[in-house]
């Protein structure tokens, strides 16, 4: 990521997890500490400032990460990725770097409902995880897996499983050799995983085959 105002490189930030919970996943579930230690360690890396991660967020909805690298690239040297940035910005503006009309007022909205305090995003670390998903799926163009995506990938939660991402099951299925996946099944692995559920995410996403 390079620093407009400096000029450098800022160095890459990756989801943070030790040998404590790979061990206790294996401890908890041999068939999933055989992938693990098939995969070996996953670097995957986040955006510790949850405010440009969710804006990001929106402009990958629905479309394949090329296109939603470039479209992030115009958006970011057309504006400063900040809500008051963003917020005097003319909704056309934003548009005009390849995005819908509707992806365009989400981004809008995401600002001014930080401009207002309804969310604050400096303070989100502080909040429980529940407490942030109800914070931001009540934006317009958030919903539940995407706040429970930048619980992963910018707040660095440690017990993330989301039931909503498809990867997720589709991982959890071919690790076990499922057909099929029912909700209570999948509270049990939960439980099974939990407290470290986020770093069994890394590993099931790694499993699906497909981020």
């Amino acid at each position: 990521m390079r620093n407009k105002e400096k000029g450098d490189f800022m160095p890459q930030v990756y989801f943070e997890y030790s040998n404590h919970e790979v061990e206790y996943l294996k401890s908890r579930d041999t068939i999933l500490g055989a992938a693990i230690d098939k995969i070996g360690k996953i670097w995957r890396p986040i955006n510790p400032d949850p405010f440009t991660a969710l804006i990001s967020s929106i402009v990958s909805q629905q479309i394949s990460k090329k296109a939603a690298a470039t479209v992030w690239t115009r958006l970011s040297n057309a504006v400063d990725i900040t809500p008051e940035a963003i917020a005097r910005t003319e909704p056309k503006s934003i548009q005009a770097c390849g995005m819908s009309h509707r992806k365009a007022e989400y981004i809008q909205g995401i600002a001014q409902a930080a401009l207002a305090g309804k969310v604050d995003f400096a303070s989100l670390h502080t909040l429980e995880d529940g407490e942030i998903i109800a914070q931001l799926s009540a934006l317009r163009g958030v919903g539940v897996w995407t706040a429970e995506m930048l619980l992963i990938f910018s707040l660095n939660r440690p017990n993330v499983l989301s039931y909503n991402d498809l990867a997720i099951r589709r991982g959890m299925m071919h690790l076990y050799g499922h057909k099929e996946l029912p909700r209570q099944r999948f509270e049990r692995y939960r439980t099974r995983y939990s407290p470290y559920c986020s770093v069994a995410s890394l590993y099931l996403w790694e499993l699906s085959g497909q981020d």
